[in-house]
């Protein structure tokens, strides 16, 4: 299927988690919200309404892309005969910057789970790309705006 979308078990948890509370929880108090906005009259100058509407446009914009993303989601786990020392989408990679002898420690997932900002990185990424594959001793080296960095791989677990 080409159009798979890979998740690690943990991402899709997640995303389903997020599609329950949209519609389990959200929805209905959009909906309450509405509602509310138009007991108080006119509707061509409510601003509470509008932004009620808004809302509900925004969440179930979400559901509908949570939904098919989920549909079309492959969970990919670590083969029970692979070796765990090699990096693989779902592992934790343990890196020292050669450039600065600074330690980071990131987390490989797949392009829709991706969240820099908290060291989730895609496997679709140029440092993602680099990881994958590689163990424990294993130097790498990504082509950045700012140079070639150089990273060695100090662990790698799950």
């Amino acid at each position: 299927m080409a159009d798979e979308i890979l998740l690690t078990q943990e991402g899709s948890d997640k995303l389903a988690a997020e599609l329950k509370e949209l519609k389990t929880v959200k929805r209905p108090a959009i909906a309450d919200a509405i509602r509310e906005a138009k007991a108080h009259g006119d509707l061509r100058e409510n601003a509470a309404y509008h932004e009620a509407k808004l809302n509900q446009q925004r969440n179930d914009g979400r559901i509908n892309e949570l939904e098919k993303v989920l549909l079309r989601a492959k969970i990919v786990e670590r083969p029970d005969d692979a070796d765990a020392a090699v990096a693989h989408l779902g592992s934790t990679v343990k890196l020292k910057d050669l450039g600065y002898d600074e330690l980071m420690t990131i987390k490989l997932v797949g392009a829709f789970e991706a969240d820099p900002a908290n060291d989730k990185i895609s496997i679709s990424s140029p440092l993602g790309i680099a990881i994958l594959g590689k163990a424990i001793g294993d130097e790498i080296e990504i082509t950045a705006p700012g140079g070639i960095q150089k990273y060695q791989v100090l662990e790698v677990s799950g």
